[in-house]
């Protein structure tokens, strides 16, 4: 779960530079190939163009502030199309968008926080209407069909952790809280799209926004692991929390899918795991970092071996690379499953530091192939 909210869809060309622009342009100032500049800061989220042609877009962001921020493109309602997070202060980054004629919304976060500044956007003519390849169309439709079942998956399991914690059985509930989390974490990118789900169900404390309220799962958490006990206002909330994650069953199947959503949204599952997971952040009073990061790895295997026959055509070399180290990192996470007949893992508090590195320089080198995944599908 990231700090605050969103997340992702979207595409990518190969970049060409772009003059370096101080302010906001009326006119159009996009490359040939759609490279639209972001010059983002503690107070500004400047756009090179405020229109643009419809189709791929990519965006490249500078970040001139002190903040890390997070870039997002959005659509009127505030659903997500493109994402990137954790864009330190002083570094670049890039991110491409698969984007048809309309209004859209630019927004920079500095601090990861709130809203963003804003900048209303326009994608003009008929690009991003063009058909996709049959080998683009099934991967979708697969896709589609996989975070559908996880999230029907998830209901079930959920409410058993949910029943567990409104019986009072503080045990039980700590057995079954891993377990619900599963099908969430293989999907969160699609799941954050949305916008208004995750903030409820996944939030840590750290990341509560002023005056929201703390509820979801890792609200419950707390209770189990660091309070062990569960009061009256912990058996509302696992309600809460049913309702919630039924609002997301049915949302799911209305999510806004392309290839490059898939491949971007990949990539961010394992920003996920750099940020959350190897940090022993994300599920600081249970310690099962371990099962959210195998299933953050399993849902961008997913997406990957969907599009793999896109891309083992347009860039092999790739694809070997990504073979490569998804086996890698697989074999890492054996490791730490002493049963291997079951979905569990060693608490991370019980893995020592050498053994954390080992695990984060396993994400690092295939977060780096895995950037590359959405240019290569858009090619």
């Amino acid at each position: 779960m990231r700090p605050a909210r969103l997340t992702v869809v979207t595409a990518a060309a190969v970049v060409a530079a772009l003059s370096a622009v101080t302010g906001c342009s009326e006119k159009s100032d996009a490359s040939g190939d759609g490279t639209i500049r972001v010059a983002a800061s503690d107070t500004a989220c400047e756009v090179s163009t405020k229109e643009f042609p419809a189709g791929k877009v990519v965006f490249e962001v500078e970040n001139k502030g002190s903040k890390v921020t997070e870039l997002y493109v959005l659509f009127p309602d505030d659903r997500i199309v493109a994402e990137r997070e954790n864009i330190g202060a002083g570094t670049k980054a890039s991110i491409t968008a698969e984007l048809k004629a309309g209004e859209y919304e630019i927004a920079c976060k500095p601090g990861m926080k709130g809203d963003g500044i804003r900048q209303q956007v326009t994608a003009t003519g008929k690009g991003g209407t063009e058909k996709r390849s049959p080998e683009a169309d099934a991967a979708v439709a697969s896709y589609r069909k996989y975070v559908q079942e996880q999230a029907d998956e998830t209901l079930p399991k959920a409410q058993a952790f949910a029943d567990a914690v409104k019986a009072g059985d503080v045990e039980a509930a700590k057995k079954a809280y891993a377990p619900s989390r599963i099908g969430w974490e293989r999907t969160e990118p699609v799941a954050e799209s949305f916008g208004d789900i995750d903030p409820k169900v996944d939030v840590r404390e750290d990341g509560l926004e002023p005056g929201q309220d703390w509820t979801g799962w890792h609200k419950l958490e707390k209770s189990l692991f660091a309070d062990n006990k569960i009061d009256d206002a912990d058996k509302k909330l696992a309600d809460t929390l049913i309702t919630d994650l039924t609002e997301w069953q049915k949302k799911v199947g209305q999510a806004e899918i392309t290839p490059t959503s898939m491949a971007n949204g990949a990539k961010e599952l394992l920003d996920e795991v750099a940020t959350g997971k190897v940090t022993g952040e994300e599920e600081r009073y249970s310690h099962t970092d371990l099962v959210d990061f195998k299933a953050n790895v399993e849902g961008a295997e997913k997406a990957y071996e969907l599009l793999k026959p896109i891309t083992s055509k347009n860039d092999p070399a790739l694809s070997a690379e990504l073979d490569k180290q998804f086996a890698a990192l697989n074999n890492l996470l054996e490791k730490y499953r002493p049963n291997k007949a079951a979905y569990e893992y060693t608490a991370y508090d019980k893995v020592g530091e050498a053994d954390r590195k080992e695990l984060s320089d396993g994400v690092n080198a295939l977060a780096e192939p895995l950037s590359k995944l959405a240019a290569a599908v858009a090619k």
